[in-house]
């Protein structure tokens, strides 16, 4: 797959159709079939310290790049325009430094969001939000 659409939506839909972004901005999230056409279903959490979002009017681009590691098939690939931009597959050392990094900067960041007056998410606000999502997966 080379192009995706998208379509702005309130609730992600149970069945993703083949070369459709959905977005949904209420819920901070995007989620599309695996660009490899093995129908994997793929969500990238729009915040901070994850993805982000962008629409121009016409198209819209998701940064960083998708990497799906833990599929079968180990897709990468960037959104950029609607279009899907292949990427080159990570070593496993790659990957699990990549995955430090994001945890280190997610620290950073809602520790410092702590300091600002926010709260700092506790080890129950954690299991809470793994229930939320595991709830929504478990529904697709």
């Amino acid at each position: 797959m080379n192009k995706l659409s998208h379509r702005f939506v309130e609730l992600i839909p149970e069945v993703l159709e083949e070369g459709v972004l959905y977005v949904s901005l209420a819920y901070g999230t995007a989620s599309h079939r695996c660009c490899c056409g093995c129908s994997r279903e793929v969500v990238t959490p729009l915040t901070p310290t994850d993805w982000k979002l962008i629409f121009d009017g016409e198209s819209v681009s998701l940064y960083p790049s998708i990497g799906n590691w833990n599929f079968p098939c180990r897709s990468h690939y960037w959104i950029r325009n609607n279009c899907v931009e292949w990427a080159e597959d990570w070593s496993d050392g790659r990957i699990s430094a990549a995955a430090e990094k994001d945890q280190k900067l997610k620290k950073k960041f809602y520790g410092s969001r702590a300091k600002d007056g926010f709260s700092e998410a506790t080890d129950e606000d954690a299991k809470t939000s793994d229930n939320f999502w595991s709830r929504i997966w478990r529904g697709w």
